[in-house]
């Protein structure tokens, strides 16, 4: 039976790394990175994990790559701190590596608690996540934002769920889509992707449509229609600001 290297990368999250370490007690080994937190995300992993490394912060896919080279195994299971693997997904994932598969990687459906429920439902489920993965065979690319691996080989899809803590409140949220719509307009102009009314005025509208009815929104009650706008908002602000980059001159300030 192969066994497992959990890998976490982490930035300021004392509130939730001790949760994913315990998670993944069951595992061979729990390595973490950290990027130089100045909360004590660093002491609290060093009592839990079999490994904790601090090194400057390169990227999400590079510094995941980095993790996985500090592992002993080569299979690896990467989580984030502020997500946990279940007891069920675990045994799942002792049963796909009960012998040596002919898959190089798994994709796991990940579930999204906020607004005082599971989110089953919009863009947030399944939500399928490839993050149990042969080293020798995939590596994380260097994507500014939803980093994944590029797998040289086949990728199955194990049955289970990692549980997902993204948000504290809908204020949290907000700073996360406006983090994460910077990196995603820095992605689009690294693509040479521009943008135009069009994109402004159809792709926000269409994918509320999408969150909201197409892929059942409207079944979470409130939390389903916060879910959703908050969906449409992101990529409202993410054309909008790779528009902006595209109008900017040179900085005076």
């Amino acid at each position: 039976m192969p066994k497992i290297s959990v890998t976490i990368i982490t930035f300021n999250e004392a509130r939730h790394i001790e949760g994913a370490l315990r998670s993944v007690a069951w595992a061979d080994e729990r390595i973490v990175v950290d990027s130089g937190s100045t909360d004590d995300t660093v002491a609290l992993a060093r009592a839990l994990a079999d490994r904790v490394e601090v090194r400057d912060w390169p990227g999400y896919g590079t510094q995941k790559n980095a993790a996985a080279s500090l592992a002993s195994h080569d299979w690896i299971l990467s989580i984030d701190a502020d997500e946990r693997v279940t007891p069920a997904l675990a045994e799942t994932i002792r049963e796909a590596l009960s012998t040596e598969p002919r898959e190089r990687a798994f994709r796991i459906a990940r579930v999204t608690w906020h607004l005082g429920r599971w989110i089953r439902s919009t863009d947030w489920y399944p939500d399928r996540q490839t993050r149990l993965y042969d080293r020798r065979a995939a590596a994380w690319n260097a994507r500014r934002v939803h980093e994944g691996l590029d797998v040289d080989g086949e990728v199955g899809a194990l049955a289970g769920e990692i549980e997902h803590f993204a948000y504290r409140d809908i204020a949290h949220h907000l700073q996360t889509i406006d983090r994460y719509s910077t990196l995603a307009a820095e992605q689009m102009a690294a693509d040479g992707r521009r943008a135009s009314v069009f994109d402004l005025v159809v792709h926000p509208p269409a994918a509320f449509a999408r969150n909201y009815l197409w892929r059942g929104g409207v079944r979470e009650g409130v939390a389903g229609l916060v879910v959703s706008s908050m969906n449409a908002f992101y990529v409202f602000l993410k054309f909008a600001k790779l528009w902006e980059r595209q109008r900017a001159g040179p900085f005076t300030g």
